[in-house]
């Protein structure tokens, strides 16, 4: 979840990466007027195609559909032939039994209790023109539209690469990396990982079936990912359509319907990345998934790879800011770029997961652990690294954020994104050492 930074703060970012673009951003900042809506005047909120209560504490769910500006129209042919392309590489001889016709592109918008915007992302709704009833929609993986999503994978990915982690290789498929994500929403964030890293498997979890069921049926999100209780498929094949859709990436997605202290506590998993953005229908981020005394922050540190391992936690900068100081007014707290309550998650990840942990090598307390502000929203993203490339026995921001700028060059080029890293990383006063 998130929410919006002011108006001043986001013109002097987009001042200082206006240039920085390479490709067109189709989930660009620039174009969240589109699918923000209003609180107050009920035209702007879109239409709502989905809508459930939910008995997991996140109250009435529901989606919400606003048209999409992108990409235009004269490219929809384009994407018609790849689509019929697919199907023909899947299903030889059946290329020519009927043609693929785009009907349109929506923003879909998650929202709990219809006003907390917790997930965003952008769908193609499409049919073959042989199957007139049948209509599909698809996630637009490569299009993350809410700053913090690319500041989770900017700072992550980045982060990693700063170790000794070979990423190039799982970037081409030639080696497995294992990824967790923790709060699904409409799935953005993993897809994303799934299409852009070849080796990445995804194992994600979720405890609320209504989000689930909303980010398959209204999200575009691929329904071959769910798995059952027991472990297997909930579908033994997917559909004709799935497949033409996300044949090469599905089979490496894995939603597990479950809370996130018992996959992690019961499973013995080991991963390279963990992906944190888990907050409830109160806009609250669990305590149990911060309390340094918990089964879920432990069993957490056993989960992650002890050389390389690296967690990336979305965090609201301010805005629930605990047993605030009576010395620094209320306005100045929001200012703020690390609140109290911030500072003690960033500092119970950092102690749980590095300063008690001792390395294969004995090492005591090897890593590093840090929180950048994400442009243009009131997020913050804390990162806990086990393997993160600095080997001098002092460490300050500066050199933190050098290597990390360094790594971004070459996360950029090795993923081909439509976005810039350092667009989320280079931000120094904003950087903060745990």
């Amino acid at each position: 979840m998130w929410s919006r930074a002011g108006s001043r703060r986001c013109n002097i970012h987009r001042r200082l990466f206006s240039g920085a673009r390479r490709l067109e951003d189709e989930g660009d900042w620039l174009y969240s007027p589109e699918w923000w809506g209003s609180e107050s005047e009920s035209e702007f909120n879109g239409n709502t195609v989905f809508r459930s209560v939910s008995d997991k504490g996140n109250g009435v769910i529901s989606v919400h559909a606003y048209p999409s500006s992108r990409p235009n129209k004269v490219h929809w042919p384009e994407t018609e032939k790849w689509l019929q392309q697919r199907y023909g590489e899947i299903y030889p001889g059946y290329e020519h039994s009927g043609s693929f016709k785009i009907l349109g592109y929506q923003w879909r918008v998650l929202r709990f209790n219809d006003n907390t915007r917790q997930s965003t992302v952008k769908i193609m709704a499409a049919y073959r023109d042989s199957e007139l009833g049948s209509i599909f929609i698809m996630q637009q993986a490569q299009c993350l539209a809410v700053p913090y999503v690319k500041s989770m994978v900017s700072l992550g990915l980045s982060t990693i690469a700063s170790s000794k982690y070979d990423l190039m290789a799982a970037v081409h498929g030639k080696k497995r990396m294992h990824i967790l994500c923790i709060g699904h929403g409409g799935g953005s964030l993993p897809l994303f990982l799934a299409s852009k890293i070849q080796g990445a498997e995804i194992h994600v979890v979720e405890i609320d079936p209504i989000v689930i069921s909303a980010s398959v049926q209204a999200m575009g999100f691929p329904g071959f990912s769910v798995m059952t209780p027991s472990g297997e498929r909930a579908l033994l094949e997917p559909d004709t359509i799935n497949e033409v859709m996300w044949k090469g990436i599905h089979e490496r997605l894995y939603l597990y319907e479950t809370d996130a202290e018992k996959y992690v506590v019961e499973n013995n998993n080991l991963y390279d990345i963990i992906f944190i953005d888990a907050y409830d229908g109160d806009d609250i981020f669990p305590n149990k998934l911060w309390d340094p005394h918990s089964p879920f922050l432990n069993s957490l540190s056993d989960r992650l790879h002890p050389e390389h391992g690296t967690v990336v936690v979305n965090l609201h900068a301010d805005s629930d800011i605990s047993n605030p100081s009576e010395t620094v007014s209320y306005f100045y707290q929001q200012l703020l770029p690390m609140g109290k309550y911030v500072s003690r998650v960033c500092k119970a990840y950092k102690d749980v997961l590095i300063r008690n942990k001792v390395t294969r090598g004995g090492k005591f307390g090897c890593g590093l652990g840090f929180a950048i502000s994400v442009p243009w929203v009131c997020n913050t993203s804390l990162v806990v690294s086990r393997g993160f490339g600095l080997t001098s026995g002092f460490v300050n921001r500066d050199m933190v954020m050098n290597t990390l700028v360094s790594s971004s060059v070459k996360v950029d080029h090795m993923l081909n994104l439509p976005f810039s890293c350092l667009e989320y990383i280079n931000i120094k006063r904003d950087c903060t050492l745990i």
